[in-house]
């Protein structure tokens, strides 16, 4: 594998592209929930200045990105990878550049949100550091959310 990964933010075409096979996933993955995630998970271009894609050569395979969420913490978003590439590090580089990003931007920690489905999201991100929290904002008493966070170090 030949990985670069460059910061950008959502209205990058291959930022797009990727998040549009994400959105044909969770739609699977979620099933009937999926009426009331999927408005959650609509990039606004104004909420989404800053997103990674990890290129594999000139192949797009892999995406994050992050939003404001308080005056301390950033909201990690729209986090996907291939299929084909998954178990490779795509995902755990993506994370790293945004939380590097994060930092940069002086805040202290960052919070995500991923479904009790996503066995595998939720595996990576403990190994990574996140801890699970009490669900927040609109996910609060949603069954099917996992919240978690990590505190940044400086």
């Amino acid at each position: 594998m030949n990985i670069r990964i460059i910061r950008t933010d959502a209205s990058n075409a291959d930022f797009l592209g990727l998040v549009k096979l994400l959105d044909a996933e969770l739609a699977l993955r979620d099933g009937d929930d999926h009426a009331f995630y999927g408005p959650l998970n609509t990039i606004g271009m104004t909420l989404i200045k800053h997103a990674v894609v990890v290129y594999d050569g000139d192949q797009p395979v892999g995406c994050g990105a992050f939003k404001a969420f308080s005056a301390e913490a950033m909201e990690i978003k729209r986090m996907y990878t291939l299929p084909v590439y998954r178990g490779k590090g795509v995902a755990t580089s993506v994370i790293t550049e945004l939380e590097y990003w994060i930092k940069e931007l002086t805040f202290k920690k960052s919070v995500l949100e991923t479904g009790k489905k996503q066995s595998e999201a939720i595996a990576l991100y403990s190994k990574l550091g996140y801890r699970q929290i009490p669900n927040y904002g609109q996910y609060a008493g949603v069954e099917n959310s996992v919240c978690m966070e990590k505190e940044l170090q400086a």
